[in-house]
């Protein structure tokens, strides 16, 4: 067989085309339309070739071994970019039934389908599902759960079964009927109801999972289980009760859905009835996706399948995606995104934590821009640059995390991290070149709630007067009045007002209080056995290493750093020279 690297000269890019424009709603993600790989001619091509490898390597798998090596999510991102680089460099794009007849297996004696097996095109933005319903609402529209198995085509003679053929490549397929008469599944003869004389049913095998939710369980092989079973040479009776079947049309049947399904019912097929829903537009869709997705069923799925109750007569079908039946996937739990840039945020206490912004991408239904590594060590283990592929995927539920690196862009970007040595604890206790993050995270945490609660003086009030040259020491807001605050760019009167109000509530603050928003590492209750004063100033000074280790709770580490904050001669000085008048005032805690 042609190998799909041969292929590749004689398959144009217009065929890819035609199908987005006559789709209409399918686009390319809106960070990768009319982009081309970075570099100079040959490291695109370069680029370019191996991404194209390893969607190549992908589909081998797929389609010739049953083995799905990357989530569907990052498969379907990574080849529209393959696409767009494709488009953009005027190179050829194999069509996605040559990628699938490049690696399927030759079949044997293969059986000719009764009626082909059509594929489903896969939507992932939800406006444009959203379009998809609305223009076909006037059809009647139905819902089913995207069974994630293999496909088989069902046929019955006079009601009783004649063939069970896998699909294949949609026209033909392998002759599975011998492993059908192990399976209970499959109903051998289609009882009640009188039948038709001819009656082609198509569906999913798929593997039993009792109560199983695909929000919390994935799909964990399922699609590769029933191929391995279905490949073997026979089938136990055991390993045939671990099969299911779902039949989700029935192509020479009644026009109308509601027919169908009664039918089927009537001949025993019950999860098509029970799990094919009427849905009356995009947010019926969308409760149903939710439902099937976070609640239990016998089967894994991958997404939903939105049918048109009015679909043309099965002879009319051709082996390619139709216009009448779209699949809406799961959420995607991985997605391929793009490294736009890598910044560094330094917090309050010297931690270096790396950011890449992304160019905006789709995980579980979000849009995500920003993803953080968590630690300068990671980073330097990941050597993530700007113009590399990576695969996030979320913790936790909610949180973004990097998962891989899928291409690194070549040249590397050159990156200048900060020196994880100049900043701790005490650095940064004045504004200075290469001090301004970790300078307004001090700020920031000194008017946070767990320091001195000034409601509405965060990150960007704080910017605003460091922006103005108001604020270049941790103390000096103490003493800015309503007229300088009024004039900072972007502050009212009123504003100004609201500032100057919190900034006075928040000298009435307690003295232990002030050391906590100054930066004092975290002690136990039992290390503060001194007056809330500042007369106990002297004697937090006064105590050394083997002093604050006495105290229950308090090891080496925390007692060396309490030494520190409280011989620190910046703090001192602060301490000294503003917070302990303060605190002496009439009125003060």
């Amino acid at each position: 067989m042609e190998s799909l690297a041969t292929m590749r000269p004689r398959i144009r890019l217009g065929l890819v085309g035609a199908i987005c424009a006559w789709t209409g709603w399918l686009s390319l993600p809106l960070a990768w339309a009319e982009t081309c790989p970075p570099g100079d001619p040959a490291l695109q091509q370069e680029a370019m070739t191996s991404l194209a490898d390893r969607i190549e390597a992908w589909d081998e798998a797929y389609y010739g071994r049953g083995e799905r090596l990357v989530e569907d999510s990052v498969y379907d991102q990574t080849r529209e970019r393959l696409i767009a680089w494709q488009a953009c460099l005027d190179s050829p794009t194999p069509s996605p039934a040559a990628r699938r007849e490049a690696h399927l297996t030759p079949i044997r004696d293969g059986v000719k389908h009764a009626i082909v097996q059509t594929g489903l095109d896969k939507i992932t933005d939800p406006d444009a599902l959203a379009v998809w319903v609305k223009r076909r609402q006037s059809q009647g529209l139905w819902v089913q759960p995207k069974v994630d198995g293999v496909a088989v085509t069902l046929v019955y003679d006079d009601g009783q079964l004649l063939e069970v053929v896998s699909r294949g490549d949609g026209r033909q397929g392998q002759d599975w009927s011998s492993h059908a008469e192990r399976i209970e599944a499959i109903p051998k003869t289609l009882a009640g109801t009188a039948p038709p004389p001819r009656v082609t049913l198509q569906g999913e095998l798929y593997h039993r999972r009792a109560d199983h939710v695909q929000a919390d369980m994935g799909s964990d092989g399922a699609r590769s289980t029933v191929i391995g079973l279905m490949a073997r040479h026979m089938l136990d009776a055991m390993d045939a009760r671990e099969i299911g079947l779902f039949v989700w049309d029935w192509p020479d049947g009644p026009a109308s859905m509601t027919d169908r399904l009664e039918r089927l019912s009537a001949w025993g097929f019950d999860d098509a009835a029970d799990l094919t829903q009427p849905v009356a537009d995009f947010k019926d869709v969308g409760e149903w996706r939710r439902r099937w997705y976070q609640g239990p069923l016998p089967f894994a799925t991958d997404g939903v399948v939105i049918r048109q109750g009015a679909r043309p007569a099965g002879t009319e079908w051709l082996p390619q995606p139709p216009s009448w039946a779209v699949a809406w996937k799961h959420p995607a739990q991985r997605s391929l995104a793009t490294v736009r840039d890598v910044t560094f945020r330094i917090g309050r206490t010297g931690n270096i934590t790396p950011m890449l912004t992304l160019a905006p991408t789709r995980l579980d239904d979000r849009v995500i821009r920003r993803v953080s590594l968590g630690s300068l060590d990671q980073w330097q283990q990941w050597d993530v640059r700007p113009g590399d592929d990576v695969t996030i995927r979320l913790a936790g539920a909610t949180i973004p995390q990097l998962d891989d690196v899928m291409h690194r862009q070549i040249p590397r970007v050159p990156i200048e991290a900060p020196d994880p040595e100049r900043y701790h604890d005490l650095s940064c206790l004045r504004l200075a070149p290469g001090c301004e993050a970790q300078f307004l995270a001090r700020l920031t945490w000194i008017s946070s709630r767990e320091g001195l609660d000034m409601p509405g003086i965060g990150e960007g009030a704080w910017s605003r007067l460091i922006a103005a040259g108001l604020v270049e020491d941790l103390h000096d807001w103490l003493t800015l009045s309503p007229a300088e605050l009024e004039e900072v760019k972007g502050v009212g009167e009123r504003r100004a007002a609201q500032w100057h109000a919190r900034f006075q509530a928040a000298q009435q603050q307690p003295f232990t209080r002030w050391l906590t928003a100054l930066g004092m590492p975290s002690i136990p209750q039992a290390g503060l056995d001194l007056a809330d004063s500042p007369s106990s100033l002297s004697a937090y000074r006064a105590r050394t290493l083997e002093d604050w280790q006495r105290y229950p709770g308090i090891g080496e580490v925390t007692a060396r750093r309490l030494v520190e904050f409280f011989s620190n001669p910046i703090l001192s000085a602060l301490l000294d020279g503003y917070i302990v008048p303060l605190q002496q005032t009439p009125g003060a805690s």
